[in-house]
């Protein structure tokens, strides 16, 4: 999968993210996380929740259920609010390429080779 983001984004580690069809590049801060993440496949997401998290879509389709909100379509330019330990559900669909901003420094570790 050749990634779409530019260099100074790829050349982030690679982040652990445990979906598949997913590339995903991870910015370490000392208190948050900020996620890189690009979509080959679809992927219906189960049911979770974590720490907040706000994310935006840079291209593709997401369709996300947050609490009790109805099911919402994402686009490119749109933006999302998951507060803290809201359970969230939804479908990510191949060619969706987001930045998620985890309130969380250890959501996700760097990929092992």
């Amino acid at each position: 999968m050749t990634s779409k983001f530019p260099p100074v984004v790829t050349r982030l580690p690679e982040a652990d993210i445990p979906l598949k069809g997913v590339r995903a590049y991870l910015s370490q801060a000392k208190d948050q996380q900020i996620i890189f993440m690009e979509f080959a496949e679809d992927i219906d997401l189960p049911e979770h929740a974590h720490k907040a998290q706000w994310g935006f879509v840079i291209e593709g389709r997401l369709d996300f259920k947050i609490g009790d909100a109805e099911l919402r379509t994402y686009r490119k330019g749109d933006y999302y609010y998951i507060p803290e330990g809201v359970r969230h559900t939804g479908r990510i669909y191949a060619g969706l390429m987001v930045m998620d901003h985890f309130d969380q420094p250890d959501r996700y570790g760097v990929k092992k080779s």
